[in-house]
């Protein structure tokens, strides 16, 4: 696996991104078209459905996200616990979600400096990553 950083850190899921949500986007359209073209409470049903299914599709897709997203706040929260002195600790407070999202590439030797900046300047996560010297990768987010 390439080293990761800032330039190639995204990821996508293959079964998610290539198969399943194109797939019930088509099943959508067709249903539409179907609807169109040949009216009646059949075809109205199908397209309810298909954008239901489709709304479905999006829905687990960004509730994985958040469930990520909170365990990697509860990691980094501690994380920061072990890593900044005490007088710093309060910083996690400070702190969005996204950021402390964006922090966990932050490598250990820079988390303190970085995460008092990001609190300073009110850092975008994308800013956050930019500003990793030493990368520390997560390959586990899909």
């Amino acid at each position: 696996m390439a080293e990761q950083n800032f330039k190639n850190h995204a990821r996508t899921d293959p079964m998610y991104h290539y198969v399943l949500a194109p797939l019930f986007l088509v099943n959508l359209v067709v249903a539409m078209v179907r609807c169109v073209h040949h009216p009646s409470a059949w075809h109205g049903w199908a397209l309810v459905v298909a954008l239901g299914l489709l709304l479905l599709v999006a829905m687990v897709r960004q509730y994985s996200l958040r469930v990520q997203d909170r365990v990697i706040r509860l990691e980094e929260r501690i994380r920061m616990a072990a890593l900044l002195p005490m007088e710093s600790r309060a910083l996690q407070g400070e702190l969005t979600q996204k950021q402390i999202v964006a922090l966990r590439f932050a490598s250990d030797a820079e988390l303190s400096d970085l995460a008092h900046r990001a609190v300073r300047e009110r850092m975008t996560p994308k800013a956050i990553k930019q500003a990793v010297q030493s990368w520390r990768p997560d390959y586990h987010r899909v």
